[in-house]
This record gives structure tokens, C-alpha cells and sequence, in this order.
């Protein structure tokens, strides 16, 4: 089974921008230990980043014909102002997890309402790094329950 990761804007910014909030590790750091988990859990996995919301629009949407079956997020900024991004993870019908490094509930009230908690399978906060290895956790729990359910379903027919 294959997971997207998208990492939205200045997410490629990580041990570089605001260190005392999303601490020293580089987004490659944390791509490559969610690769090595996702490969010892028989997942394959894929990573993209974007500035650009319409490009991580894309991402999403590519999911109905790239072989995604599920996506873990954290459109950083985004999150906050993208409909168009509600949109798109609404459209695709697939699980999705939100995950955000910081706790978005502790800092400015701008950033406390995200417009897509209420359209994704869950969201994972305030754990730096740790948010993405709890967000892979989550969906191939999510992933492992959905092949199991179609076995069954498999079975019945």
C-alpha cells in the first residue's frame, strides 16, 4: 500500500526557520525516518513539498490515479486559509491525517482554526517531528484496517 506525504510551505525550511518552534531536524531527516519505518511496515511511501497551494492541490488530487491510498499532510499555513484544499481531500475519498509539528492550539488564534480537522480521518499536534511518525503510525493502522475490512468483504462474496 502507498502513502503520500505532502509537506506544505516553508515546511523545507525545517532546522533553518524558527528552531525554538520546530526544533533542529531537517525535512529530509524526517522524510528519511519515515521512509525506514514505512519500509520495515511493508508500506511504500512518497514524499512532496510545495510553496505553492495549487501544486499541493495537485498532489492531492493526483492521488486517484498515482496508486495513494492515503495521505498525511500538514499544509503548514495552509491549513488555515485553504479551501481549496478542503476541497480536494474531500473530493479524493481516501483516509487523510493531519499533522502539524507545533501546538497550533497554544500559539496565535490565527492559527487555531484549520479548515481541514473536520474533513480528515485525525490530526496530530505539537509533537515536533514526532508528529509525523505518529501521523505514519495512524494512517497504516487506518491502511491495515481498510485491507482487512476488503478481505472480509472479499470473503462474504
Amino acid at each position: 500500500m502507498k502513502i503520500k506525504v505532502i509537506h506544505g510551505p516553508n515546511l523545507n525550511l525545517l532546522g533553518i526557520r524558527e528552531v525554538n518552534i520546530y526544533g533542529p531536524m531537517k525535512l529530509e531527516d524526517i522524510n528519511k525516518n519515515m521512509e525506514n519505518i514505512a519500509k520495515q511496515n511493508g508500506f511504500e511511501i512518497e514524499f512532496f513539498q510545495s510553496n505553492h497551494e495549487g501544486d499541493i492541490i495537485d498532489a492531492i488530487q493526483e492521488s486517484l490515479t498515482d496508486g495513494t491510498d492515503g495521505i498525511i499532510i500538514n499544509p503548514a499555513a495552509l491549513t488555515h486559509t485553504s479551501i481549496s484544499i478542503r476541497d480536494a481531500i474531500t473530493a479524493i475519498k481516501k483516509p487523510v491525517v493531519e499533522v502539524h509539528m507545533s501546538n497550533v492550539a497554544a500559539r496565535e488564534e490565527f492559527r487555531q482554526k484549520s479548515m481541514i480537522s473536520d474533513v480528515v480521518a485525525g490530526t496530530i499536534t505539537g509533537f515536533g517531528p514526532l508528529s509525523y511518525h505518529l501521523g505514519l503510525i495512524s494512517m497504516m493502522e487506518i491502511l491495515n484496517q481498510i485491507k482487512m475490512a476488503q478481505a472480509q468483504q472479499g470473503q462474504k462474496q
